[in-house]
């Protein structure tokens, strides 16, 4: 297995989102070693689309999507439920993407609990962390697409896009 290097993120949150399906989020956030094959992602693409949380510009929140590629960006759902992101292209270009299922976490928050992921990794990466990184396992996995879930507060056309990725059953 061969972790994602800075290069694999520095990419369009276009090209990174579908090729992460397949690939496997490895944590030892709690001590032990859990892995889990990622199986659905969403992207998230700059100030103009009204989706993402840079929409409105730069914000002490939202500044870490402006940040390098391979970066981790954490953020508070609800209140309650932590969600999971990596930043992806070009410096000051905020866009990301959502870590939303792993095998056997049919959730964005179900994943990262099961992982271990909370606050605390925010602004961390997956390019150098020795606690949480990514890693591709040689293999293709085929995908479809689909609209981008709980994002009612956008433009109909940001909700209409098919930025979501999801495994084929294999």
């Amino acid at each position: 297995m061969e972790r994602l290097n800075e290069e694999f993120f520095h990419r369009d949150c276009l090209e990174v989102a579908p090729d992460l399906v397949g690939k496997i989020l490895v944590s030892r956030i709690g001590g032990e070693e859990i892995r889990v094959k990622i199986t659905e992602t969403e992207a998230y693409r700059g100030e103009e689309d009204t989706a993402c949380h840079a929409h409105k510009g730069r914000t002490q929140r939202t500044e870490v999507l402006y940040g390098k590629s391979g970066v981790i960006y954490v953020y508070l759902c609800y209140g309650m439920h932590w969600l999971m992101n990596v930043i992806t292209g070009e410096e000051g270009q905020p866009q990301g993407v959502l870590f939303r299922a792993g095998e056997g976490s049919n959730g964005p928050a179900k994943l990262t609990k099961r992982l271990g992921v909370t606050g605390k990794q925010n602004k961390g990466s997956f390019v150098t962390s020795d606690e949480i990184w990514i890693e591709d396992d040689g293999k293709k996995h085929s995908f479809h697409t689909d609209k981008r879930v709980g994002i009612g507060y956008a433009s109909q056309e940001d909700i209409d896009r098919q930025w979501r990725f999801i495994a084929d059953d294999e």
